[in-house]
């Protein structure tokens, strides 16, 4: 049976991004998001619904995270679900969490707010080809078109 795990998510941290390295040097970031849903009750009235996520990112995501983000800070997360278990080691019970693995993050808001609106993917992409004669030139011409030249 096929399987798609994927989690698009926007909100505001909820506290400071805590990073620090793994014992082979990889960085680790972990931080958390509220993500608000607002809805209209069956009484008519207006209610606001809250989530808050767990999320952890590794490697350069993980610095950028750390550097750029703050507590109130909102973002764009890409990325999937992961079910963390362990044993509460006061209770002896069996817990489980939720949490979302970063693949790709996405500045929100005001570059005045560190928010200058690019995004940041986790996996890089292939190179690509060098030189001008793997494109048509016509395809060379339509990329060098300027905003004027576009008919709408």
């Amino acid at each position: 049976m096929a399987s798609f795990n994927k989690v698009i998510l926007m909100g505001n941290l909820t506290r400071d991004p805590e990073l620090r390295q793994t014992q082979s040097g990889t960085s680790v970031c972990r931080f958390s998001i509220a993500v608000n849903r607002s809805y209209n009750a069956q009484d008519g009235s207006s209610r606001d619904e809250t989530c808050f996520v767990e999320i952890d990112c590794f490697g350069k995501s993980a610095e950028n995270i750390a550097k750029f983000f703050s507590k109130g800070k909102p973002i764009l997360v890409e990325g999937r679900l992961r079910q963390d278990s362990w044993e509460d080691k006061q209770t002896g019970q069996k817990r489980t969490k939720l949490m979302v693995v970063l693949e790709r993050f996405e500045f929100v808001g005001s570059a005045r707010d560190n928010g200058s609106g690019g995004s940041y993917d986790v996996e890089y992409s292939a190179p690509q080809p060098r030189g001008g004669a793997s494109r048509p030139a016509q395809q060379r011409q339509q990329d060098e078109l300027e905003d004027d030249d576009v008919p709408f």
